[in-house]
């Protein structure tokens, strides 16, 4: 059976025995992790505009992206925004300018992070794809409106919709800001390391489990929130395989 393991960035992530892995995919860092574990470069990775804001923590991730490769990278595109005086209108252009896709490519080229593709698209393209892998659940759409998936999730739902795998497999996630490859500055800012995205994350895994038997974890806490079922990890260990 054809399976997709798609690796978030969090630390010591339980991984599935390696001979079931077909594949990898990653969100934002978490390439970081799969070279660290000795994993295969990823077929996609998924990376939102905020990567290339300048602000510390997102610094952080992008600087781990040095000298990575990966197949198709997507990107998050950052919705305009339009409200506003004259004075706020020129903020938000700067904004934009900084988290573009030309300034993302300057980058990741200085970082000499390589890619094959680069393929961006709208949060809207995004988020309408998940609705529709929810079925368009209300609870969902109410959810995303609320606050958008997180990166991680996205990739989930990028690998549901390949048509190349049977079998999705989510390691790395535990619905914090935690890293494997350093401290995120976003936890000592906010004085909490719980993810505003979880809730959202949360309730689109939920519906997901009660709608399909292609996703699956690796992760236990992950299994406890969502009744994503879980799959086994190295009986040895435990953890990677």
């Amino acid at each position: 059976m054809a399976t997709l393991l798609v690796l978030g960035s969090k630390p010591e992530p339980r991984l599935p025995p390696r001979a079931t892995i077909d594949a990898v995919a990653c969100a934002n860092a978490s390439g970081f992790s799969a070279r660290a574990l000795g994993l295969p470069d990823p077929i996609f990775t998924v990376v939102t505009a905020v990567l290339t804001s300048g602000k510390p923590s997102d610094e952080h991730s992008l600087r781990r992206l040095a000298g990575l490769r990966t197949e198709r990278l997507w990107h998050v595109r950052r919705p305009k925004a339009d409200a506003g005086g004259p004075f706020a209108r020129a903020v938000a252009a700067f904004k934009m300018r900084k988290m573009s896709e030309r300034e993302l490519r300057r980058r990741l080229r200085a970082l000499d992070y390589r890619y094959e593709e680069l393929v961006s698209r709208p949060a809207r393209f995004y988020h309408d794809l998940v609705l529709e892998l929810c079925g368009g659940d209300p609870e969902v759409a109410r959810a995303i409106a609320r606050k958008q998936p997180s990166t991680g999730l996205l990739a989930v739902a990028l690998g549901l919709a390949d048509g190349r795998f049977e079998r999705v497999v989510m390691a790395g996630f535990d619905f914090t800001l935690t890293h494997a490859y350093g401290d995120n500055p976003l936890i000592a800012e906010r004085g909490s390391a719980a993810s505003a995205h979880a809730p959202t994350d949360v309730a689109i895994l939920r519906r997901l489990a009660a709608r399909r038997s292609d996703l699956w974890t690796s992760e236990p806490v992950v299994h406890a929130r969502t009744g994503v079922p879980l799959f086994p990890v190295d009986a040895a260990t435990g953890a990677a395989a």
